[in-house]
């Protein structure tokens, strides 16, 4: 958001607070898919699974929301982190969503190497975006 007055404030708090819960929701399915892999309890699964469908939510939100943002603010000096904010955003959530499908398979190949891999790259990408989104709230706050 461009806007630097008081109303800009709650929105850039909202966004910042939202940022966190698909770090936090892929995080969980991280951990749930390295509980699978180290029990076979098939249960986990189920976890991760849910798990990445609720972070594919709200980040599926938060890049509409930062896309839109983004075209606000295209001609300030913010242009660049918010462009960074939408693109890892924008990686989270297709490599999310490639995730889920992954995840829908059944028994040991709903996770396996390559639904490791996308869990990693979706909880650092998701974390990426959260420290970028909190360091952008921050620096316009203090304006």
């Amino acid at each position: 958001m461009s806007q630097t007055g008081p109303a800009a404030r709650p929105l850039q708090t909202t966004r910042s607070i939202l940022l966190g819960f698909p770090a936090a929701l892929f995080a969980g399915g991280l951990i749930s898919d390295i509980a699978y892999l180290r029990t076979e309890v098939i249960q986990w699964t189920n976890f991760s699974a849910w798990l990445i469908a609720g972070a594919e939510v709200f980040a599926g939100v938060l890049l509409a929301w930062s896309a839109i943002s983004l075209i606000v603010q295209w001609r300030s000096p913010e242009r660049t982190s918010a462009l960074l904010l939408v693109g890892l955003l924008a990686a989270a959530f297709v490599i999310g969503f490639l995730n889920s499908l992954q995840h829908s398979r059944d028994g040991w190949s709903s996770v396996g190497t390559p639904g490791l891999v996308m869990s990693i790259a979706c909880t650092l990408l998701a974390l990426a975006a959260a420290w970028i989104g909190t360091a952008q709230a921050i620096r316009e706050g203090a304006r």
